[in-house]
């Protein structure tokens, strides 16, 4: 059974392979406080990462190592995160008095009933809740697994561009990690928060209750859908529209005939999203939105969301109340502080 998380033993950094980037950090702690000692965000080539699946490990092993360069942190073990829908996760009751192993051969013979694959294919962890039974003999068992193949592919560009991986996690338990630094930061009451991540490709539902991700919904819909609407209103190659919208230098009917038009579809889209949670749950009412993602600053579009969908709307930052190292461009990392959820997350891992 290979393991899917791993304790550390000293720093780590957090690695995220998104569809257009990979990101790095790493923290310390200093005097009580999170400190961040080094970052960097490199651009990968168009289709090195689909939808989440690595296509191109060279590519993105390439843009890793530039990314080390750039950071230049104080240690070469990583953690990285496995996509939250590459993840079958199970909470099944066990009885307490169990060991490690006894509890490890258990889930073997009981494994497909949970795992729809055969489990020489499959990288399985499970850790014991702290949650208190009726029956105390009894206890509640969350039970990870994925296919090895989405461990294999990350570890390879891990390993390639120099760095020795650590720590598997799932992106949704890196957005818990991140969110527990700066949720005293929102309004008081806010026990239910949607975060909307919305990335290159694919948008990214996130809803937390008492700071636990208690559901996920992942759609095809991100920002390249406004570079895809920038090439064809101007006639540009995706290159030059892609260069265009971060340069902003669009001619003026840009925000009437092309940006409206798309805020208008992610705010669709969120909507769409949040109606999907509340018909699978108990739930009709979230008390915040948190933006994340590459695309959570497009100028606009935090204030639109809180007018058609009645929430409170805040673009996310888990820097809020962290010191910074001299080597790190505070400037560029408050920039891009909203799609350095994960990263940061799977830096915590350092402190467990």
């Amino acid at each position: 059974m290979l393991r899917l998380y791993r304790k550390p033993n000293k720093g780590l950094i957090g690695v995220d392979i998104s569809s257009t980037s990979v990101k790095i950090l790493e923290l310390a702690v200093k005097n009580g406080k999170y400190h961040v000692e080094s970052y960097a965000l490199v651009p990968l080539p168009e289709g090195s990462v689909v939808e989440k699946n690595v296509l191109n490990v060279e590519a993105v092993a390439d843009a890793l190592e530039r990314a080390i360069n750039l950071a230049d942190p104080h240690t070469d073990q990583a953690a990285f995160a496995v996509p939250t829908s590459m993840v079958i996760t199970k909470i099944i009751e066990m009885d307490a008095d169990m060991n490690d192993d006894e509890r490890e051969i258990q889930i073997r013979m009981d494994a497909e009933q949970y795992i729809p694959f055969p489990l020489d294919e499959v990288s399985l962890d499970f850790e014991v809740l702290p949650e208190r039974l009726a029956n105390p003999n009894r206890v509640k068992v969350l039970l990870v697994a994925t296919r090895i193949e989405n461990i294999s592919v990350r570890t390879e560009v891990l390993e390639l561009a120099g760095l020795t991986p650590k720590i598997a996690d799932v992106e949704s338990c890196a957005i818990e990690n991140a969110y527990q630094v700066f949720a005293d930061t929102l309004p008081i009451g806010v026990n239910t928060v949607a975060i909307l991540d919305i990335g290159h490709t694919m948008t990214t539902l996130s809803v937390m209750q008492n700071g636990k991700v208690i559901y996920t919904r992942e759609q095809v819909f991100g920002g390249k859908q406004l570079t895809q609407d920038i090439q064809n209103r101007y006639g540009l190659s995706f290159e030059e529209a892609g260069r265009a919208k971060k340069m902003q230098t669009l001619p003026d009917d840009y925000e009437t005939e092309v940006l409206e038009p798309y805020l208008d579809a992610v705010v669709q889209q969120a909507a769409r999203s949040l109606q999907f949670f509340f018909s699978s749950s108990q739930f009709n009412e979230i008390d915040h939105i948190l933006l994340a993602g590459g695309n959570a600053n497009i100028t606009g579009l935090a204030k639109l969301i809180q007018q058609k969908l009645g929430y409170r709307v805040t673009v996310a930052n888990p820097f809020l109340q962290m010191g910074f190292s001299n080597k790190v461009d505070i400037q560029k990392i408050e920039k891009d502080a909203s799609s350095l959820m994960v990263a940061c997350g799977l830096a915590m891992r350092s402190f467990d």
